[in-house]
């Protein structure tokens, strides 16, 4: 697959558009998003505010992001679902159920933990549920990948991220609300209760045809990164997806401390941050689906990126207006719909890359070079917020967004250049 075209693709007609949105794939792929956006923020938002009741220090609360390095590591063990098939359900089906399962059971262990008399049982808890989890979306993006044409990612990309964030929300939002009349420990019971019942969604799900497939491991293991590695640009890709979501990342690893200690209850951050916020990302994302598959990848990257910055600073303006319910709705509708637009075009321009011989181990090299920002760059936020203050640190997270767009506005004119 040629990689100088990938800016260009995915310019379809309304009618497109419209046939693509109401195919049984689509939702498929929205069901898929559910249940790898569920244990995403079960060791975020949620884990957070159950370290802010146990009197957790904020610093130590910074340091979890380390928890998710198996986003950032999930290339390493990718081959192995390109390369094996477990069960007679075909190979994507098979390591789906296997994940789901043991992400069920890594789930109710965090339940048993105790952030304030066990945090490092918490921490391992929470490291086994992040390589579960990454496990899992290795295996859901191969699957959404391969059962659906190139001109479908776009709109495949936006569905996807709509179940995520309803997967999201759950977690977080419902989390968070429940947190309010029950012990966290019986949230996470409820919420592997939840995760265990994906397994009934994979079973009836229809296994993508299957493509040439990796017949040794070495071929599994090497060939999907020499043939990515001899793409013009290939490095300064691996750059730009690093960078083009960094200061959102840095800025939502800080968010639900930031609330608190606005004065918000967990009650409010539940309605306002995560259903209104839940609705705006549909929406951003719905449109951002739409948008891609009219107006380019580049584009969509370009200008979507553009207000994924401005919408951070928002929350500068925030700490300044302190506790007011109006002002915090008013930011994370911005805030949402942005990421939502942003995270679309970015996750079909992904897609747009992978070879479908290795589909999980390409697309696992590219989500987990995605992650990193999680992980490194948001472990030592929660010590920036501390010295720069609130507003100071959300200034910096919006500014540190432009190298990204400018390495887009650089690679889209070298990739034409070299045509």
């Amino acid at each position: 697959m040629a990689l100088n075209n990938a800016f260009d693709k995915h310019k379809q007609s309304w009618t497109q558009v419209a046939q693509a949105l109401f195919s049984v794939r689509m939702l498929v792929a929205f069901i898929m998003g559910f249940a790898g956006g569920l244990p995403l923020l079960l060791t975020g938002s949620l884990l957070q505010a159950w370290m802010v009741q146990e009197q957790v220090s904020l610093g130590a609360i910074g340091l979890f992001a380390l928890v998710g390095l198996p986003y950032t590591l999930k290339f390493v063990w990718a081959p192995l679902m390109d390369r094996y098939t477990p069960s007679a359900l075909g190979r994507r089906r098979s390591w789906l159920i296997i994940w789901q399962i043991a992400l069920t059971a890594s789930i109710a262990l965090l339940a048993f933990s105790s952030p304030k008399d066990m945090l490092w049982m918490t921490a391992v808890a929470a490291l086994l549920l992040s390589f579960f989890s990454a496990s899992q979306d290795i295996v859901i993006d191969a699957y959404r990948r391969e059962s659906l044409a190139d001109d479908e990612q776009g709109m495949g990309a936006a569905l996807y991220v709509g179940g995520y964030r309803v997967g999201m929300l759950l977690a977080s939002g419902g989390g968070l609300i429940m947190a309010d009349f029950m012990p966290f420990q019986y949230v996470y019971l409820f919420m592997a209760l939840v995760m265990g019942s994906a397994i009934i969604a994979t079973v009836l799900a229809r296994e993508p045809d299957v493509h040439s497939q990796p017949t040794s491991i070495r071929a599994a293991v090497i060939e999907p990164f020499i043939e990515y590695f001899n793409r013009r640009h290939s490095i300064a890709i691996l750059l730009f997806i690093i960078l083009y979501k960094i200061g959102d990342t840095m800025a939502s690893q800080m968010t639900t401390p930031f609330y608190l200690g606005l004065g918000f209850s967990t009650s409010e951050i539940g309605a306002i941050v995560k259903l209104f916020g839940f609705w705006a990302t549909i929406g951003g994302t719905m449109l951002g689906g739409v948008l891609v598959m009219r107006i380019g990848l580049y584009n969509g990257l370009l200008w979507f990126g553009f207000l994924q910055a401005i919408s951070t600073a928002g929350f500068a303006v925030l700490a300044y207006i302190g506790h007011s319910p109006p002002g915090l709705t008013a930011v994370i509708i911005f805030e949402n719909l942005s990421g939502g637009l942003g995270t679309a075009a970015f996750i079909g321009y992904m897609a747009s890359l992978t070879n479908k011989k290795f589909t999980a181990t390409q697309y696992a090299l590219l989500t987990s070079f995605m992650g990193m920002p999680r992980v490194f760059a948001a472990a030592p936020t929660g010590y920036m917020a501390e010295a720069m203050g609130w507003p100071g640190f959300f200034i910096f997270c919006s500014l540190v967004a432009i190298p990204g767009i400018l390495l887009l506005i650089w690679l889209n004119k070298r990739l034409h250049s070299d045509t």
